[in-house]
């Protein structure tokens, strides 16, 4: 079954929104199966959830007040195919060049953070990637990824 995760930030990945308890957010993803609940641990208050979607991970992250702080999704590594995607205004975050993606988030008038090129980030959306990874992939002249191998979506505040 292909779907689609389209970005929207600061608002999070639909069907989940930044803001939603736990119970709406797993009731949201109940369509794609059972989640897994991790915490809250007695050391740490934060929870998450994550779910598999043909290889991409997809993890909801209740860092403050039982609720939806940051969304992420991580590729599905390295060789495999997946029908899932990830898009980002049309761009399929892990099959379009990183550093296309953060050219034409630029051209949106958004501002990119690169000083670290493996962490790359915009604030004030706030859209968090990862170029980081020990598998054999393709790679830029730096020697960065080719493409991003997870992406966080948060509110404006988030850190």
């Amino acid at each position: 079954m292909a779907i689609e995760l389209v970005l929207d930030p600061p608002r999070g990945v639909a069907p989940v929104r930044l803001g939603m308890t736990l119970e709406e957010a797993v009731e949201a993803v109940s369509g794609w199966g059972t989640p897994r609940v991790f915490g809250p641990f007695a050391h740490d208050p934060s929870m998450d959830f994550d779910i598999e979607l043909d290889g991409v991970g997809f993890q909801a992250l209740l860092e403050r007040d039982e609720r939806v702080t940051a969304v992420e999704l991580w590729w599905p590594g390295e060789g495999r195919v997946s029908t899932t995607r990830v898009l980002l205004e049309g761009d399929d975050v892990f099959t379009t060049p990183a550093d296309e993606i953060l050219e034409r988030a630029a051209a949106r008038g958004w501002t990119v953070d690169a000083s670290n090129p493996e962490r790359p980030f915009i604030p004030g959306v706030t859209l968090a990637f990862t170029r980081e990874t020990s598998q054999e992939v393709p790679r830029d002249r730096h020697g960065l990824p080719t493409y991003f191998t997870s992406v966080l979506v948060g509110d404006e505040n988030y850190e």
